[in-house]
């Protein structure tokens, strides 16, 4: 087993689409267009967009952007933040996810800490083995609706980007109408917004693709959808394609 130097305790690693970069105390790392990780030249994308740093001891991820937030996480899907421009956020975990989109293009990074501040401890598996932040309960159609928009997300291997699909690709991925879909969309963005999931609604423009890009990474973050789920999405659109019924489901 590897002994953790000194150094190397100090030192966090970010880890994004199979690369590894390491930051040292005393330096400031950047993320975004431009930066020590020049994550894409999408031009929604801050050229500067995250910071992470040591300030007294403490590691913090800063949101230095303008217009963009990201969801951060921890490995487990147990805490999760909002971290909208001008906050910040101390990393303590041993592994820290950080999603974000800018259009329709959704990133996940990991930040690892070989000394992390806080020491999980993990508590007595619950029955039915859901964690609190992703307890939201879901009907079918609903759980299917964000899996049609997370699959790109979902079937990509690690970290990295993934283009999310239209509401009209992710409803013909289903078999569904585009109206049936978007009412679908309400009701999980309502739903999220009245338990207090930030970014479930918003202003006339381009809500249409924040409320989705927003909703996929609430779902990613809290585990309300994984990989084990994408099964359902074929189920669907043979069930779709049969012309049987919505499951006799209420959305209200």
């Amino acid at each position: 087993m590897h002994a953790v130097t000194a150094a190397e305790a100090d030192e966090l690693r970010v880890e994004f689409a199979g690369e590894e970069f390491s930051v040292a105390p005393g330096t400031v790392f950047t993320v975004g267009r431009e930066g020590d990780l020049a994550i894409d030249d999408n031009l929604f994308l801050h050229r500067n967009f995250l910071t992470i740093q040591n300030v007294e001891g403490l590691w913090l991820l800063s949101n230095v952007g303008s217009r963009l937030s990201a969801t951060v996480t921890d490995s487990g899907g147990r805490v999760q933040a909002w971290l909208a421009p001008g906050a910040r956020l101390p990393l303590v975990f041993a592994a820290t996810s950080v999603i974000f989109s800018a259009g329709p293009t959704t990133y996940e990074l990991t930040i690892h800490a070989a000394e992390p501040t806080f020491r999980d401890t993990q508590p007595p598996a619950d029955d039915d083995g859901l964690s609190t932040i992703g307890d939201v309960p879901l009907t079918h159609s609903q759980r299917v609706m964000i899996l049609a928009l997370a699959e790109p997300v979902l079937r990509r291997e690690g970290t990295g980007m993934s283009e999310l699909p239209t509401s009209a690709q992710a409803a013909e991925r289903l078999g569904w109408t585009l109206t049936r879909f978007n009412r679908k969309l309400d009701n999980v963005c309502d739903k999220l917004d009245r338990i207090g999931v930030p970014g479930m609604r918003g202003g006339v423009r381009s809500y249409a693709t924040n409320r989705r890009v927003r909703l996929v990474e609430h779902a990613i973050a809290a585990r309300l959808v994984t990989r084990d789920d994408l099964p359902l999405l074929d189920a669907e659109h043979e069930v779709s394609l049969s012309g049987e019924n919505d499951h006799g489901e209420d959305d209200a």
